[in-house]
């Protein structure tokens, strides 16, 4: 209650200050998730800067307004809505984003007045736990703390806290929500994607490639938002066939610690198998092969020539692989890119608005991200998918402070009428 009660100057002040201890530990930090979970440094060093940036945006939410003055329908007094923090917040985060998913979950909750308890991955336990100090120290005793562990603690959070925030697979997602829902408490999940991209034959064939080779490459393509479906329109498919494949072929696959390196390790030997394992028996353009490096490494890989039921166009392969599909016209790439279960996020290529912006409603999608990667992220806009991506509202942005607040109805009458 004293986080609450303490006003709204004093959480942001505490929020500016983790931002502050975040980017005077930058380097550390980087360093400590080439090294923890093999995201390459580059990388690395942009999450952290992004870090900062979430802490220091959610540093002014306190300040913001929270409800709402209303006139009466009859007589004297006030009609107020006010949005109120639900309590404790549990957040469980993936290894991917060690330090900014923490921060996206965490810094609005706080904002708003909850205490928040973080059960980070078990691969990602160093940098959430190096992250909690830096936090720890800006806040008062109790109102952040993490809990490290796998499923046990991650139960045991969902079954006891007051609103809860998830990310991570499409299975233990679905249990959380179904968990939450039983409870009648307020849950987000934020889960798998079979992102497209789809690109039309008046589209910057180089930039476009360009574009999706980073999105199917970046940290061995190991993000929600990363490219696995690549859907050439037309005359497209020749000429990205030929660009995207030289794109790929030409990513720095190597050492993370490299500063160089754009597609370091797979997190374990289990995924860098389902990465092998998916495109065996089809026709490879680019890639296919384990580098002879230490290390769970896969080269970045385009196939084409694949089944529609193939297990890449039904599940999430989380690594460096696309597919490469042809459609007729763009109600095709459509129809394709909404037969999947998932619904994170479409890239859209071409110069021509009229012919964008004629498809972009008929996609099923949360997010769609026109002439760019499919993997950036706006964290002052909200974050999310459809379908089997998402459950329940939105992370980021203003729609997160929503999320971690209930909103209430007072009405305030004279003692005396006049």
């Amino acid at each position: 209650p004293g986080w609450l009660t303490g006003g709204a100057a004093a959480r942001s002040a505490a929020l500016g200050a983790v931002a502050a201890a975040i980017e005077a530990a930058a380097d550390e930090l980087a360093a400590l998730a080439v090294r923890e979970v093999g995201k390459p440094l580059a990388e690395a060093r942009a999450e952290v800067a992004r870090t900062v940036a979430i802490w220091r945006y959610y540093a002014q939410a306190p300040y913001e307004p929270s409800g709402a003055v209303h006139e009466p329908a009859v007589g004297p007094g006030l009609l107020l809505t006010r949005r109120r923090p639900h309590g404790v917040a549990g957040l469980i985060t993936p290894w991917n984003f060690p330090f900014a998913i923490p921060s996206w979950k965490a810094a609005p909750a706080l904002a708003a007045g909850n205490t928040v308890v973080l059960k980070p991955a078990p691969e990602a336990t160093a940098c959430a736990r190096r992250l909690a100090s830096l936090v720890e120290q800006a806040l008062p005793a109790d109102v952040f703390t993490v809990l490290p562990g796998g499923a046990t603690e991650g139960n045991a959070l969902v079954s006891a806290a007051d609103v809860v925030s998830f990310t991570g697979s499409t299975t233990v997602g679905q249990a959380v929500a179904r968990a939450t829902t039983a409870r009648g408490i307020p849950v987000q999940a934020e889960m798998g994607g079979l992102n497209a991209a789809i690109v039309l034959p008046d589209a910057d064939i180089g930039q476009a490639a360009a574009h999706i080779a980073a999105s199917i490459a970046g940290f061995a393509g190991q993000k929600c938002t990363a490219t696995s479906r690549v859907i050439a329109v037309g005359a497209a498919l020749d000429p990205l066939r030929e660009a995207l494949s030289e794109a790929l072929r030409a990513v720095t696959v190597g050492d993370p610690a490299d500063p160089s390196t754009v597609c370091g390790p797979l997190i374990n030997e289990h995924a860098r198998d389902q990465v092998s394992a998916a495109w065996d028996g089809l026709s490879v353009l680019a890639g296919g092969t384990v580098p002879g490096l230490p290390g769970w490494y896969a080269a970045p890989t385009l196939v084409e020539k694949v089944s529609p039921g193939h297990r890449l166009l039904r599940e999430e392969v989380f690594g460096p692989i696309a597919a490469l599909l042809p459609a007729d016209d763009l109600a095709h790439a459509v129809r394709i890119t909404n037969s999947v279960p998932y619904g994170l996020v479409t890239s859209v290529h071409s110069t021509g608005l009229d012919t964008v912006l004629h498809g972009l409603d008929q996609l099923d999608t949360g997010m769609i991200r026109v002439n760019a990667p499919s993997t950036g992220v706006d964290f002052h806009l909200p974050f999310g998918g459809a379908k089997a991506s998402s459950h329940g509202p939105r992370e980021q942005g203003r729609a997160a402070l929503e999320f971690y607040t209930s909103s209430r109805t007072y009405t305030l009458s004279p003692a005396q009428t006049m």
